[in-house]
């Protein structure tokens, strides 16, 4: 089944959709990834939704990418004595490494990395930021600080500390646990949170191998001196912008957007902007047009995909919102504003063959109206260098690999399908012809770019492009195609 969109969808499950029927219900609305979030449920739940996707791939005959987000090293405060205190600006508020509930003087804080990375006049911040204190003065165990923003505190409510790098690894002991879990469970994708610098995916690549990929959120500003080393690193980038825009002013946030998906583009690095997309269908059958116009601003910022959080979770409407967020990704890519954007942000190749062969198939695809490019791949990386390219046409991405396969799935224009390895050009052309007819593509008569590697089944030696016109014999007949001189 061929969307009829470029830019993905990605939806995360929970209660409201964790059912074979709800899943089933989801991924016909548009879903091409699943987001199994490990902050929230158990090994055993996430288990079985993944056992569900799994069904409901094999109903649906399409890859479906599977993306595990760990929950990273979450900071919160400890617990109080009373359900919650009211600290005023101008209160003195002490944070100490004393478990004992606290009380309107003080509390616990059980990072003792938090302490070793402050000084006098940092800030922090308390439940999602709204509320602000600031360092007077700290030590190995303690920090005193004066309330500048005040509100109510309840137990294990979270902290940031905008504009410090902690000494914290990116992966605490239940991300280490949960990461074997869904390595053993067998995801496409390993979310990476609380990433502050390049040698947290470095820690991370080193327990992961290439078991799955990495996906790294982007949701710290200590990050950002360091963004493009973090983005050569990672085998793809989530915009968090949620965490971001509590770090840091909101207005920085779409600036940073735009910079962060210009920079994956750049690196051939698949892209997400999630976070609040269509937050008011939790409760409400129908978006904000604000809301609206957040993903479509994705969409022509070109984004690969665009990301429902709770909406899809915990929502009333999951699968409105999905179908909704289908529908404003395949108007803005109707606008031929998004075309002109589109074609005229083209990252410059690098000196390779493979993005030399990329960028001469968008532009034959386009010379000759193509009916799509055709891409063998054994890792995903000829479909992910066609698709940096954002051609006209679809891209059509052929894998024996069923990983590869469900990877490609997240990628923007690219129709992932699972097909049996090639041996030569002739059985390469033939199968790319028939899969295009099959898939919806190509239909007889048309011409599809083909593109490949020689020797077949080596990973990165994209080297081969052909022109191939669809031909059939019969309505059920093996579609076969003929070969133009090799470009």
């Amino acid at each position: 089944m061929q969307r009829n969109r470029s830019t993905k969808i990605v939806a995360t499950l929970g209660p409201a959709s964790s059912t074979y029927s709800q899943i089933f219900a989801l991924a016909e609305a548009g879903v091409d990834v699943f987001r199994l979030n490990a902050s929230h449920g158990t090994q055993r739940d996430h288990a079985e939704r993944y056992r569900q996707i799994r069904a409901v791939e094999e109903t649906v005959g399409r890859p479906i990418g599977v993306l595990l987000d760990l929950q990273g090293p979450k900071l919160r405060v400890g617990t109080f004595k009373e359900v919650a205190v009211i600290l005023a600006g101008g209160d003195r508020f002490r944070l100490d490494l004393d478990p004992t509930p606290g009380d309107r003087s003080r509390v616990c804080v059980p990072h003792p990395e938090i302490f070793a990375s402050l000084e006098p006049g940092h800030e922090l911040l308390l439940n999602d930021g709204r509320m602000r204190l600031r360092v007077l003065s700290c030590g190995p165990d303690h920090a005193e600080t004066e309330v500048m923003v005040g509100g109510t505190l309840s137990d294990r409510k979270g902290m940031n500390v905008p504009g410090t790098t902690l000494a914290l690894s990116a992966l605490s002991e239940k991300d280490r646990s949960d990461l074997q879990f869904g390595l053993t469970l067998g995801v496409d994708w390993i979310g990476l949170s609380f990433v502050q610098r390049p040698e947290d995916i470095l820690e991370a690549r080193a327990l992961i191998g290439d078991r799955a990929h990495i996906m790294t959120k982007v949701e710290k500003p200590a990050a950002l001196p360091r963004l493009e080393e973090i983005i050569a690193l990672s085998d793809a980038v989530m915009v968090a912008r949620g965490d971001l825009g509590v770090e840091l002013p909101p207005e920085d946030v779409p600036g940073l957007q735009k910079r962060m998906i210009r920079l994956s583009r750049a690196a051939g690095k698949p892209v997400i902007v999630a976070t609040q997309m269509l937050e008011s269908m939790i409760t409400e059958p129908t978006p904000t047009r604000a809301e609206a116009s957040d993903v479509a601003t994705a969409v022509y910022d070109g984004s690969d995909a665009v990301m429902l959080s709770a909406e899809s979770a915990s929502g009333k409407h999951p699968v409105e919102a999905v179908a909704m967020m289908d529908r404003i990704i395949r108007r803005v890519e109707r606008d031929p504003l998004y075309r002109r954007i589109m074609d005229s942000e083209h990252p410059s190749p690098e000196a390779t063959t493979p993005d030399a062969l990329s960028a001469a198939a968008r532009q034959i695809a386009e010379t000759i109206s193509a009916a799509g490019i055709a891409t063998f791949t054994s890792t995903g990386s000829t479909a992910r260098r066609a698709s940096r390219e954002r051609p006209t046409v679809p891209i059509l991405g052929l894998s024996a690999e069923r990983g590869t396969a469900r990877l490609l799935s997240l990628a923007w224009g690219v129709h992932p399908v699972w097909t049996a390895d090639v041996a030569n050009f002739a059985e390469m052309v033939e199968r790319a012809s028939l899969v295009a007819a099959q898939e919806g593509i190509g239909a007889p008569g048309q011409s599809l770019i083909v593109t490949a590697g020689v020797p077949f089944g080596t990973p990165g030696t994209t080297n081969s492009l052909r022109v191939v016109t669809i031909t059939a014999n019969g309505l059920n007949s093996v579609t076969t195609a003929k070969l133009h001189e090799p470009v």
